[in-house]
């Protein structure tokens, strides 16, 4: 069932020590990576082996270089969010130099960005769109650890692969709309202001989006590898 739930994070609340000691450390501590993000994206991840199953992804996002973008994936865009995941966003010139056995973890996000539903809460349209025309050619791999969505309150479970929008029909018209209201787009608008725009020069490559099939992560026991085997003491 899709939804947008933010369940309850059981657990004492933060004492006033606590904030104390985190005020500090924010002021001599150095956070590199994270002073880093400088975009917002909201988008719609769909389990990868349940397309009923979708959810709200506020994806907070850095460039390592202009071909590759990492993100961190909250369930909102409030300060108490939770982190749920994260995603990889490469150009198409480096997924296709990824092993064919890689490619099917990795979604398109040409129709994500053309049909309007991937926007950048707050961000004027137009500067938006200059933006969205290089995601439109991109592909992401994605992991959620948590999965909200079924109201779990902590991140219990398997890591699961996450899937984009491909096509109309697809995305959840309850989470769409109220995804809408709460941010004031227009998904149908935009999607006529982008039809400009063009996705991978190659064409989004068939093995992607799961080649076509639902993906699933399933663990399985195996043995263990040992430590390297001591060195043997030939002198004292």
């Amino acid at each position: 069932m899709s939804t947008n739930c933010h369940p309850e994070v059981p657990g004492e609340p933060t004492e006033k020590t606590t904030a104390l000691l985190e005020t500090a450390t924010a002021t001599i501590q150095g956070f590199g990576p994270i002073n880093k993000i400088h975009q917002h994206l909201c988008a719609f991840h769909f389990y990868g082996h349940d397309m009923t199953r979708q959810v709200e992804a506020h994806h907070f996002c850095a460039h390592q270089n202009e071909e590759v973008r990492q993100c961190l994936i909250y369930d909102g865009p409030e300060a108490d969010a939770k982190l749920i995941g994260l995603e990889y966003l490469i150009s198409e010139n480096l997924f296709m130099t990824l092993p064919d056995a890689e490619k099917p973890l990795w979604h398109s996000h040409e129709f994500e960005v053309k049909s309007g539903v991937l926007f950048m809460p707050r961000m004027p349209r137009a500067l938006e769109r200059q933006d969205l025309e290089n995601v439109c050619k991109t592909y992401g791999k994605t992991i959620h650890f948590w999965q909200v969505d079924r109201g779990d309150n902590l991140p219990i479970g398997l890591p699961q692969i996450m899937m984009a929008l491909t096509r109309d029909g697809q995305l959840d018209e309850n989470l769409a709309s109220d995804c809408e209201k709460r941010f004031g787009v227009n998904f149908a608008k935009e999607r006529e202001n982008r039809g400009y725009m063009k996705g991978p020069e190659h064409g989004i490559h068939p093995l992607a989006n799961g080649a076509g099939k639902g993906l699933q992560t399933k663990l399985r026991e195996v043995d263990c590898k040992p430590a390297a085997e001591p060195v043997p003491r030939i002198f004292v």
